[in-house]
């Protein structure tokens, strides 16, 4: 299995080919959508580049999930992300770090959650599974 520096290197790399960005932007807790400019439909092929690169699948909605909540009032309440929604996230997303979004869950901050540290986490979870 690679190690961790050589995943985030590989991860790295890809999401310089699929964002067009240059190397430097790429940091571990740079957010894809907010300091990378990733957009939705880019989403769909870094899924497909990394499992290329790492000969893995990665299950629709497993590493992105989508519309997590959709609109149900026990995760979502007054455009917050309710306990019941952060333990959701919690089960469905055990690679993100959401420390710091618990402490002001906006459902609009939910793409601060998609760094590049957590793509890298979750590709070695699948790589060790």
């Amino acid at each position: 299995m690679p190690s961790q520096d050589e995943i985030y290197t590989k991860v790295s790399a890809t999401l310089c080919e699929a964002l067009n960005v240059e190397e430097e932007e790429i940091q571990p807790n740079a957010t894809l959508q907010g300091d990378l400019g990733a957009e939705s439909i880019d989403f769909l092929d870094i899924v497909f580049r990394l499992e290329r690169e790492f000969g893995i699948k990665i299950p629709r909605g497993e590493l992105f999930p989508e519309s997590i909540f959709q609109g149900d009032p026990d995760y979502v309440q007054d455009g917050k992300v309710t306990t019941k929604g952060l333990d959701e996230l919690r089960t469905r997303m055990p690679f993100a770090d959401i420390s710091k979004f618990e402490k002001d869950p906006r459902l609009t901050a939910i793409s601060d959650l998609f760094t590049v540290d957590m793509i890298t986490k979750y590709i070695q979870g699948k790589l060790g599974a």
